[in-house]
């Protein structure tokens, strides 16, 4: 009121989520799932920062795998582009287990499907920037 124009500085503070990490637009989230989700497949509900989407893990899921979900990151705010969420998958592996349990992946432990075997499309992330850039 006839003073000076002024500037207005706002100060904006994130408050850490428990489950999702930032990283510029997008959000990562680290899923952990079973060795039986992994080999079978599941459909599994996980975090977003609107709420929850579910998302469908394919049958012989390794651990490494990252799932994109378009969109479900932060908005930029000098655009209309939004970011993605980004889901790492992990594949628990149990550290105890019972005598039937043991049992039973010995015997898997022996079978011809449970050795590693890479197909070509199951390159290594150093393969994949080693071809990259050269």
């Amino acid at each position: 009121r006839g003073g000076p124009a002024g500037d207005l500085i706002v100060l904006i503070e994130e408050e850490p989520h428990p489950q999702l990490q930032r990283d510029g637009l997008n959000v990562v989230f680290d899923l952990h799932i079973s060795i039986p989700q992994a080999v079978f497949g599941a459909e599994i509900q996980v975090p977003t920062i609107d709420g929850k989407a579910k998302i469908k893990i394919p049958a012989g899921t390794q651990s490494g795998k990252i799932f994109r979900l378009k969109g479900k990151g932060f908005p930029s705010v000098n655009s209309y582009e939004k970011g993605d969420e980004l889901i790492h998958v992990n594949v628990w592996t149990p550290q105890h287990l019972t005598a039937e349990e043991k049992q039973m992946m010995e015997k898997l432990s022996h079978a011809p499907n449970f050795q590693p075997n890479p197909g070509k499309g199951d390159k290594s992330f150093f393969e994949k920037m080693k071809e990259m850039f050269s």
